[in-house]
């Protein structure tokens, strides 16, 4: 076990708890598909922090973080899907479709579905240049004299993989409750329009930060 593992942890749990895209997408999901659409949509970022935090590890990162141009390039195309995914939440409550949104204790949502919040997750958190520069710079903060840099480094990136599942179910399991307080239709619009503003939002911040 690395020997900076508690510091590391709570350097962690602030990192996981701090709102972003991620938490954006999750809730707008999950309001809309019930508990297993909000699990999907974490897991799909999870597996997407699993790559970056494997391209860390075995040195890929630094490709990325060494070319401005690749940076560029990925974080613009990240801040294109966030902005997509935000005017496609305000399409949808412009349109006002009804039954596209469950109470968070409906039965599970359908596999396509369920692929479709996977993919949505995935490819945000792929897209996010700046998780890999996170690991980057992070991880060896952490790494003791003595230790060995590489399984070190690989133990404490499993860490953080396993703290963000943890998360993730956490907060899917969370999203029930306020699914069913956002079940009218009414209440349900001015969501969608509330989390597609934010989503486009937050795709513009990054667009137009430097790094």
């Amino acid at each position: 076990m690395p020997v900076e593992i508690v510091p590391f942890l709570l350097v962690v749990a602030v990192l996981t708890l701090t709102p972003g895209p991620d938490m954006a997408l999750v809730l707008r999901n999950g309001v809309r598909g019930g508990v297993p659409a909000a699990w999907w949509t974490g897991l799909g970022c999870c597996t997407g922090i699993a790559v970056h935090a494997t391209a860390a590890v075995i040195g890929l990162s630094a490709v990325l973080a060494a070319s401005a141009t690749a940076f560029t390039v990925v974080k613009l195309a990240g801040a294109a899907y966030l902005v997509y995914l935000g005017l496609a939440a305000l399409w949808h409550s412009r349109r006002g479709e009804p039954g596209t949104a469950q109470p968070a204790a409906a039965p599970a949502v359908a596999v396509a579905e369920r692929g479709t919040a996977f993919r949505q997750g995935l490819v945000t958190d792929l897209l996010n240049p700046k998780i890999a520069l996170l690991f980057l710079t992070l991880l060896p903060q952490f790494v003791s004299p003595g230790e060995p840099a590489l399984a070190t480094t690989a133990v404490l990136a499993a860490v953080f993989l396993g703290l963000a599942v943890l998360w993730w179910r956490l907060f899917s399991l969370a999203v029930a409750p306020l699914g069913r307080v956002l079940s009218r239709e009414r209440v349900r619009t001015v969501f969608e329009r509330v989390t597609g503003t934010v989503l486009v939002a937050l795709g513009l911040r990054v667009a137009l930060a430097d790094r």
